[in-house]
């Protein structure tokens, strides 16, 4: 039985359809009174005439209850959000200004997820829809009755609180927040992992600024948070904007640095630890401005992966040293590859567009990559390096012995080479404690089949340590500096000559007869 108490619940289309469509009943019901009223004899249509004003009336008292309660609703969904059930953008900067008419502090934390479009990519958006609410519900708790939780979107919360120490208690709330989000997160069957970087910004009662803009600075102070490591909390900072106009002022020299063709290629050689000669090179970038200043690839490569630059200088790097060790056919030509480009779904398809386009050789081509390219996203990484060796190009694993990877994640990854860091080198020659942590290394690797390269070998004793402890190949200033590409064919043809002279000596030693021979076989 239909309870007639309760609202009608209506559509924006109803709210406009159904009162037009009873104004035309009503008008119809009158047309046909006064059309009858010239066939039919009525005593009196004043009775019909009342009767439909009274259903038209009625009609309206019941659609203005019911469209009053649909407005209501309607203005719930505007400050909303339907995912999560928590108040929405437009809520929080209504909040925010209400918050600053008073006398007291409004402070407000910016909350992004850390790593949840891997969930979304391995688990499907209906697990990352389910791993939101999660989310929602463990933030609203940790809010409780001092602080308002909002979602402003996608995998981003906000939290806003006021009050003399607004700024102090908010920050406590966030590091709790850090430590819930530091355990698995159980949706379904899945126990999923995911932390949070967060940003706080605050206004005060006598500097206020406008919610956007509150918001815009702990943007800008949850960006520092991913930059520091992730799973932090990072108060806004004026330096922080300081350093992003330099960033910007770089990204433009980047795009005119690319465009005008200031970017270059060192190339240096790592050598075979028995006999020293030349069987790879590493490609390394340089960029000169046009004014003559050098800049440090320390400088402009963070700028340029965080830019998305990194994409397409990156596949000029590669075109242009494949181009270049085109004649080098007997060495092997190693490149960097960012964490960026990994994470790129394109990059493994440019790549095999290069190959195709120079005609380069991909068992001759290696990669160098490093344990941070992998860490940050291992499902895509693990897929491209999958297609990348379909093409038959090798995986190098760059800096070991300055992160954290096990003998798992070597397994994983299958790398077809390790190398060792410089500072685990150097620091080899200093300390039994290091000596041992390389000697392992090298074993874990000769026990998983992969060759082992030692960089920044810089002087004759450790170069011996490092042959001794089973290195194949030797990189560092004590063979060869970073050296242009024309310097590099000198080497490789000197080279090629007197393996050539080597070989020809040998065959004419083994060919020609030995004096003396015949007469003492005679004798």
């Amino acid at each position: 039985m239909s309870d007639f108490s309760k609202p009608l619940r209506l559509t924006p289309v109803g709210l406009v359809g159904l009162p037009l469509a009873t104004i035309s009943l009503v008008l119809a019901i009158i047309g046909l009174v006064v059309i009858a009223s010239d066939q039919i004899e009525f005593r009196s249509p004043a009775p019909l005439l009342i009767a439909g004003a009274l259903i038209y009336a009625a009609t309206l008292f019941f659609l203005a209850k019911s469209g009053f309660a649909n407005v209501r609703e309607l203005e719930s969904m505007g400050i909303t959000d339907q995912l999560s059930r928590l108040p929405n953008r437009r809520s929080l900067h209504a909040d925010i200004e209400e918050l600053s008419r008073g006398a007291e502090e409004v402070a407000i934390a910016l909350i992004d997820l850390d790593s949840f479009k891997q969930v979304n990519d391995h688990y499907g958006h209906a697990v990352g829809d389910r791993l939101i609410q999660a989310c929602a519900a463990t933030l609203q708790e940790a809010c409780g009755d001092e602080a308002r939780c909002y979602r402003l979107g996608g995998d981003e919360f906000a939290m806003v609180m006021g009050g003399p120490v607004a700024g102090t208690i908010l920050e406590g709330i966030c590091r709790g927040v850090l430590q819930r989000l530091a355990n698995p997160i159980t949706v379904g069957e899945r126990h999923i992992n995911v932390g949070a970087s967060i940003g706080l910004a605050r206004s005060l009662p006598d500097k206020r600024i406008p919610s956007s803009e509150m918001l815009r600075r702990s943007d800008v102070a949850m960006y520092m948070s991913k930059r520091g490591g992730k799973m932090r909390c990072t108060w806004f900072s004026e330096t922080f904007d300081q350093r992003r106009e330099a960033v910007r002022e770089i990204e433009d020299e980047l795009r005119s640095a690319l465009a005008n063709r200031e970017f270059s290629l060192a190339y240096q050689p790592l050598v075979d630890a028995d006999d020293g000669t030349i069987v790879a090179v590493e490609a390394l970038l340089r960029w000169n401005r046009a004014d003559g200043q050098p800049i440090s690839p320390a400088v402009f490569v963070p700028v340029a992966e965080e830019t998305g630059l990194i994409n397409q200088i990156g596949l000029w790097v590669l075109r242009r040293a494949m181009c270049d060790a085109a004649a080098w056919e007997r060495i092997t030509l190693s490149v960097n590859i960012s964490a960026a480009q990994l994470r790129n779904p394109e990059f493994p398809i440019k790549l095999g567009e290069l190959l195709e386009e120079t005609g380069f050789a991909p068992e001759r081509l290696e990669l160098e990559i490093t344990e941070t390219c992998l860490v940050l996203d291992p499902v895509v990484a693990e897929r491209s390096l999958d297609v990348i060796r379909g093409f038959g190009v090798n995986i190098s694993l760059d800096d070991f012995g300055t992160g954290y990877a096990s003998i798992g994640f070597l397994r994983q990854f299958r790398f077809e080479k390790l190398k060792l860091d410089r500072s685990l080198v150097v620091q080899a020659g200093e300390d039994d404690g290091s000596r041992a942590m390389m000697l392992s290394s090298i074993a874990m690797a000769r026990a998983l089949k992969m060759s082992v390269t030692a960089e920044g070998v810089e002087t004759r004793e450790q170069a011996d340590m490092v042959r001794v402890a089973g290195a194949d190949q030797l990189q560092g200033w004590l063979y060869y500096k970073a050296l242009p590409n024309t310097e590099v064919d000198k080497l490789y043809r000197a080279q090629i000559e007197g393996e050539e002279s080597a070989a020809t000596r040998t065959t004419q030693h083994h060919s020609a007869p030995i004096a003396g021979r015949t007469g003492d076989q005679a004798a």
